[in-house]
């Protein structure tokens, strides 16, 4: 780290291109170990992720309730006219003062926070509905409180109404956080929505500039006495200004962007808190006359000491959780470590309900929960991992943050990155992660929440048996394959039969639609709205060592155009639409494991029909060889046997990639939907 030359302000920062070369490196380390044949691919970093730091001055926002006629009679947004709303302007601004009474020196924190936002059209009016999320901290409040909404009626005034306080409610989400939520009034096509609010006892640790709508203007300023150190990370690709303002015994330090874009969901991507341009700021220590430095930054053992020792945590599992008898019946003469733990596994997730609350503490209590049979993720698979280890396994607490919470910043330590506690087991050399919230994932196989990322192991440091371990399995994938008996008939349908077996990743989904009903399933197959299936049949619903077999009969009516009949075999494998049009990304393609995907047809005609030129057999490979696709086709009097293949061996591709997949994809869509044609003799 790189500390800047102000006098009054001792403000520790990361440029860009220092902070993104430790995580290229970092980001280059962890994917080595999924697939040595995959670092280059990621170089791109370095680039995308450039910020342009520019000084500027502090611009002057409208204070609350100076709404003008100008900002009520806008139509569109003047840098994306599709948008269905935008914000005009974001702002926040966190103090910290030192507080010297009694010979302590805690620390005053709070956040002012004032947003502004335009509704364009009634499809954006979910933005009215506000929720405000803060620790549940008897320190910690939210105070000031003010939102209306602003109209132009008929005579041209401009009309407020405002939020009343009674309309205001608080959510106890769980014992750490608290949630405050309201909505506006009198919303309407051309409304402007406007609310401020202070959080009394806590700064802002980050800062979203970008927002699913766009975004005006955003600034986020830090305002903290002199001995106060904090460290600044952003993480953007857009331009950045940013400026500083000494005073006597402070300072403030302002970061800003304009016009920025809507974030866009792509297909195949983690979460946008990954990719959206934000800052994150992090208290470092301080320093005062007579004292010595106080370094408020904590290491990793540090933070696995306090987790440990915490009564939510470390604490819970050692509480003695009554055994059934139906447990104790079931391990009765059971050996084997593995057959152990897939009993456990199962007993706790056939008899935990989720409450859908993820955590990593056990807030009531592991023995609460076990006895009402409901809990958070944390309480469900604390009790989880206090079984195995009755039960004499070698588990431990495994920290995780799934695909939706985002990566985990390991230089920067900090439970509050995670979003799960998993059970990591060990056994004759075999690793396995479990979550007992995860009713469909079967014990070998890796939740895939958090296949291919990284987890934190925690136990007692000064035994060493911590660490960061890379959750993945090279052998686990998606894998669907359909085997297709197609009969032409004569009077122009495809009459068929169908076998698809999925396993892995694709047998997982198929249960968790298969859990919402027989009839969801049969709407996902049917790819098709031309094709009818019935007769379904399913085999190793519950076996989770087996793939689930699908089995029906369908039938499509065959496309004829000038004598000419065609068709194409491109079905029940989830290959239809091709996801990879658009011209750039800006997100990587995560799939999080490998995939397998195969169709297999033996077609037969009428003896009277003939097929035409048939497609050529084919086959495309990535000049990484990590995306594979095949074509057999074997041809017979009146029959043809085809068999389409496609292999995607990395489980993450980089934005500069992009290009040479999007034209692969395209070709291979080409090739997967390529009709064929036969004709009467």
């Amino acid at each position: 780290m790189r500390k800047s030359g102000w006098d009054k302000f001792q403000f520790f920062y990361l440029t860009q291109k220092e902070y993104f070369t430790i995580a290229f490196l970092n980001r280059i380390y962890f994917l080595s170990k999924i697939n040595p044949n995959m670092k280059f691919l990621f170089s791109i970093l370095l680039l995308v992720f450039v910020t342009f730091l520019q000084a500027q001055t502090k611009v002057k926002l409208p204070s609350f309730g100076q709404v003008s006629k100008a900002e009520l009679q806008m139509k569109e947004c003047g840098f994306d006219i599709t948008a269905g709303a935008m914000v005009l302007f974001d702002e926040a601004e966190s103090y910290l003062d030192i507080n010297f009474y009694n010979n302590q020196i805690p620390m005053l924190q709070q956040t002012q926070h004032h947003t502004r936002i335009k509704i364009f059209n009634k499809k954006e009016f979910d933005k009215a509905n506000i929720k405000i999320r803060y620790r549940n901290d008897p320190s910690i409040s939210i105070k000031k409180l003010n939102a209306q909404t602003y109209n132009i009626d008929a005579g041209g005034n401009i009309v407020i109404t405002k939020v009343e306080k009674s309309s205001i409610y608080d959510k106890q989400i769980n014992k750490r956080f608290a949630e405050k939520t309201f909505a506006f009034a009198d919303v309407k096509e051309g409304s402007i929505i406007e609310y401020e609010y202070i959080v009394a006892g806590e700064s802002e640790g980050n800062w979203f500039f970008q927002n699913s709508i766009p975004v005006e203007y955003s600034r986020f300023i830090v305002n903290f006495p002199k001995e106060v150190s904090i460290a600044a990370t952003p993480y953007c690709s857009l331009p950045l200004q940013q400026a500083n303002n000494s005073k006597n015994n402070s300072s403030d330090t302002w970061y800003s962007m304009e016009k920025i874009p809507a974030f866009v969901n792509e297909p195949f991507m983690t979460t946008p808190l990954d990719y959206m341009q934000r800052l994150d700021l992090h208290i470092t220590g301080f320093s005062v006359p007579g004292r010595p430095y106080k370094n408020l930054l904590s290491t990793w053992p540090e933070i696995i000491k306090e987790l440990v020792e915490d009564e939510d945590f470390g604490k819970q599992l050692k509480k003695d959780i009554p055994r059934t008898a139906d447990l104790d019946k079931l391990l009765e003469n059971v050996s084997n470590d593995l057959q152990k733990m897939k009993i456990i596994h199962q007993y706790v997730r056939s008899n935990m309900k989720w409450n859908e609350r993820e955590n990593i503490w056990a807030l009531d209590g592991v023995k609460k929960a076990w006895k009402d049979k409901v809990g958070t993720s944390g309480e469900i698979n604390l009790i989880l991992i206090n079984l195995l280890k009755d039960a004499n396994l070698n588990v431990k607490p495994i920290l995780v943050s799934t695909r939706e919470n985002g990566i985990v910043n390991t230089s920067m330590a900090g439970y509050d990155q995670f979003n799960k506690v998993m059970a990591y087991v060990e056994i004759n050399g075999s690793h396995y992660v479990l979550d007992a919230t995860e009713t469909e994932t079967p014990s070998h196989l890796i939740p895939l929440s958090v296949m291919a990322s990284e987890g934190l192991i925690i136990s007692k440091p000064d035994k060493f048996e911590w660490g960061w371990n890379v959750l993945w399995d090279d052998k686990a994938k998606y894998s669907k394959a359909a085997y297709l008996n197609i009969e032409i008939t004569e009077n122009g349908n495809i009459s068929g039969t169908a076998n698809v077996v999925s396993n892995g990743y694709e047998k997982i989904d198929d249960l968790k639609i298969l859990k919402k009903g027989k009839d969801k399933l049969l709407e996902s197959l049917r790819d098709d709205p031309k094709i009818t299936i019935d007769s379904l049949m399913l085999t190793n619903v519950e076996i989770d060592t087996l793939p689930l077999v699908e089995e029906f009969n369908f039938t499509l009516p065959v496309n004829n155009s000038a004598g000419y009949n065609y068709f194409s075999i491109n079905h029940f494998v989830g290959f239809k639409k091709n996801p990879f049009i658009s011209d750039e990304r800006k997100t990587e393609i995560f799939y999080g494991a490998k995939q397998e995907y195969s169709i297999s047809a033996q077609i037969n005609i009428p003896k009277e029909y003939v097929f035409e030129d048939l497609p050529k057999n084919v086959k495309m490979i990535m000049p990484d060889t990590s995306i594979l696709f095949k074509r057999i086709i074997e041809r017979g009097d009146n029959n043809l046997t085809v068999h389409l293949s496609v292999q995607i061996n990395n489980p993450i591709y980089g934005v500069d990639g992009y290009e040479d997949i999007k034209q692969f994809f395209k070709k291979m869509y080409e090739l997967l939907n390529e009709k064929f044609v036969f004709k009467k003799k």
